[in-house]
């Protein structure tokens, strides 16, 4: 005989002697062995017997292993989308009461039973239905019944259902948002809070009625509906009670997608762990979580205030930051001794005006290891008071950043440049006895030159050339003669030089003319007189961008912290890597001038002195003086390696090609350069203790600054910057060859002919 599913279907009812337990387990079948009946329908007396089958099945009938299954299984067919299942002691009761002796059924040993938990019976009782959260009903109210004279023996016993199967959708209510009289809250906060989440979790509004210290009243927000509760305080505690909840709801839910209690507080609480774990988490990403799991759609400004409210009280606000930074300053030179902090505020209502800090470690780093070279940018903040980052950057040896100063300032103009490069010009008066002669790279925005003129009178002062060529990108739209551009700039000599502008002449007069306005001097190697060693742009914020705008949108301190945190690893990092090196110079330099001894091999070397050559290679001749370091290629003394000329003459002498380069390339230099250590700055709470005997500290704890007054504007901020050079040029006039007009092209000419 085939085996047949007994499957439960909506609104069945099922009728099993009374006090009989019946146990399984989720998705496990159930039959019945020999010698044992099942009693469906009163009068009728049906023995029930678990056997024991490793597939959890029991057999109606003998030893054969002709069975029918009650089967409970979930369903993900085309006729069902949800799956039954059953809850901690949940009861299932029948509509008829049998007579027959009192017995249980004997559980089956281990690994063949068939129960969830021993907590999980299903004990059959009088005149019970199912619980509202069981997934197992039955259609229709028709008894599963067998006739009395039909025994299930072992070849004529079989179930049948006398109507077809149907699964139910049903809803489990997380237990943790069922409210019910008597039920306590620890405070009013705690009392609301409760109520909140149930509504939500519950797809219903609720609407206040009344809510103060000693009690809380609520109704349904839906016309209509009669649901209300009452929340009051106990006496002589602060704990609240529920004290009556009146009616069900029949207003059937909320049918839109928000929710009414969904608040920024609310939208805080539950998105709070995560951003513990993730402080970058979006938005939008807070947005679609909180649909996956609660069903609501919310504005994108509610989570961005709910993520803004946590972020503030994990890191502080950002008026808190602006009323800490002189004690802040203060534990940055305590902790860093001869580092400089400064904060200064607007005179009439303390309002902050500029930040000056450079650490102890950047400032011997630079004086003592680094390359004379500095690189001048800005970057604009993104926090609620926006400002603007000043950076001062050298390089270090092998060519990597080396941070030397940072200002924040309220707003980028004149006067706050020539503020920062005094301040700079002071640390580095300060700590050395001569002041070296620097080549300074920057966009050379008015209050730049203005500022390098009266400070560093003596320094070379370029174009960054990444400034240059994105204006000049953004004026000629061609890859080709952005490619010539940078081969003009970074031609060795004068005859180069030219020659790349006249290639440029060729494709474009008005390039050409564009780039003959700027004079070489500022920004071709040919004609500049500093020495960048090959660096041609600062390129400063691009080289920072992965931490350094991600700082930008927080508080000042915590701003402050994460660039602090940043040094702070660069140098201990960049210590112990070279602790590893075994070489005479930095690996980027030990490159280069294996490179040039390559090529060296090659060339002809004719001797006038002990100390001046002539190098004859393919490309020509060239004269080298080893004494003085200089080429006549000029590579030697742009880049302070020796060029592959010079490689070839020292060699030919039997010198030591490494004793002829720059010290800063050295390794032994480089370690100096990153000697020093950035140490950390003790939480904000302890500030006050560590501060106890200080007299700068305590006088610090009497100065209060307030935050700027300009505020972040609103819609959405501009992605790009406008550069300097584009401050007030005149726009280039566009001819159209159709109409000898001007203002527009050929294409959109709309002339009459």
């Amino acid at each position: 005989m085939t085996n047949q599913d007994l499957i439960l279907g909506q609104n069945h009812n099922l009728a099993i002697s009374h006090d009989q337990q019946l146990v399984m387990d989720h998705d496990h079948n159930m039959g019945l062995s020999q010698g044992h009946a099942l009693e469906l329908g009163a009068g009728h007396e049906h023995h029930m017997d678990l056997g024991q089958s490793h597939d959890h099945e029991l057999g109606l009938g003998n030893a054969q292993d002709q069975d029918h299954e009650l089967e409970m299984r979930q369903s993900h067919d085309q006729e069902g989308e949800h799956c039954h299942t059953y809850g901690h002691e949940h009861e299932l009761s029948m509509d008829h009461k049998p007579e027959h002796d009192d017995r249980e059924l004997p559980l089956p040993e281990h690994n063949h039973e068939l129960v969830l938990s021993e907590n999980n019976d299903l004990p059959v009782s009088e005149n019970h239905e199912f619980d509202e959260n069981m997934a197992l009903t039955v259609v229709q109210n028709t008894e599963m019944g067998i006739d009395s004279a039909d025994h299930l023996g072992i070849e004529q016993s079989q179930l049948m259902l006398s109507t077809p199967v149907i699964q139910a959708r049903v809803v489990a209510v997380n237990p943790t948002y069922e409210l019910s009289v008597g039920q306590e809250f620890p405070d009013v906060k705690s009392c609301r809070r409760a109520l909140r989440d149930a509504a939500i979790a519950l797809h219903f509004e609720m609407q206040t009625i009344k809510s103060d210290k000693t009690r809380f009243t609520a109704k349904c927000a839906s016309e209509g509906c009669p649901w209300r509760i009452h929340a009051a305080k106990l006496p002589g505690v602060p704990t609240f009670t529920i004290r009556t909840i009146h009616e069900n709801h029949t207003c059937g839910g909320i049918a839109h997608l928000g929710h009414q209690q969904a608040s920024v507080q609310w939208v805080a609480n539950s998105v709070e762990q995560r951003l513990k774990e993730n402080p970058n988490c979006k938005p939008k990403e807070i947005l679609e979580e909180i649909h996956r799991v609660h069903g609501i759609t919310l504005s994108y400004k509610q989570a961005w205030r709910g993520k803004e409210r946590i972020m503030a009280a994990m890191r502080g606000s950002f008026e808190e930051g602006y009323r800490l930074l002189p004690q802040y300053c203060e534990q940055l030179k305590r902790t860093n001794p001869g580092s400089i902090a400064s904060v200064y505020g607007s005179p009439t209502d303390n309002c902050f005006q500029r930040l000056f800090v450079s650490f102890q470690a950047c400032i011997y780093g630079f004086l003592n290891a680094c390359r004379p070279l500095l690189g001048l940018d800005r970057t604009y903040l993104k926090s609620k008071y926006l400002g603007t980052l000043l950076l001062a950057t050298g390089f270090d040896g092998d060519g990597a950043l080396f941070p030397l100063a940072f200002g924040v300032v309220d707003e980028e103009n004149d006067d706050n440049w020539m503020w920062f490069l005094s301040e700079l010009h002071n640390l580095l008066e300060i700590n050395t006895e001569n002041m070296p002669r620097l080549t300074i790279l920057s966009d050379r925005l008015k209050g730049i030159v203005d500022g390098v003129e009266a400070n560093f009178p003596t320094a070379f002062h370029g174009f960054c050339m990444r400034h240059l060529s994105d204006s000049f990108r953004k004026e000629f739209n061609n890859t080709m003669l952005g490619n010539l551009l940078w081969e003009a700039a970074n031609a060795l000599t004068v005859i180069e030089f030219e020659a790349k502008v006249l290639e440029i002449e060729e494709i474009s007069q008005d390039a050409a003319y564009w780039i003959r306005r700027i004079p070489p001097r500022l920004w071709a190697t040919a004609y500049f007189e500093g020495q960048r060693f090959g660096h041609l742009t600062a390129n400063i914020v691009e080289s920072l961008n992965t931490w350094i705008l991600e700082a930008s949108g927080l508080p000042i301190i915590q701003m402050m912290e994460c660039i602090r945190r940043q040094l702070m690893t660069w140098f201990n990092e960049r210590r112990e890597t070279s602790m590893q090196w075994t070489s005479i110079l930095v690996p980027s330099a030990e490159r280069r001038v294996a490179e040039a001894l390559e090529r060296a091999r090659t060339y002809q070397v004719l001797r006038a002195n002990e100390a001046e050559f002539e190098v004859i290679s393919h490309e020509g001749t060239n004269i080298v003086d080893i004494r003085n370091r200089c080429c006549l290629c000029r590579g030697w003394q742009l880049y302070g390696l020796p060029c592959a000329h010079a490689v070839a003459a020292l060699l030919s002498c039997r010198q030591n090609v490494h004793r002829f380069t720059e010290s800063c390339f050295t390794v032994a230099t480089y370690r100096k350069t990153y000697s020093q250590t950035i140490h950390p700055i003790p939480d904000k709470s302890l500030w006050k203790e560590l501060s106890e005997g200080d007299p700068n500290a305590t006088n610090a704890l009497d100065v209060v600054i307030n935050p700027p007054k300009s505020l972040r504007p609103p819609g959405r901020p501009r992605k790009k910057r406008v550069r300097a050079e584009d401050r007030g040029r005149v726009k280039r006039v566009v001819h159209c060859s159709r109409c000898n007009q001007t203002g527009h092209f050929r294409t959109t000419c709309a002339a009459p002919i």
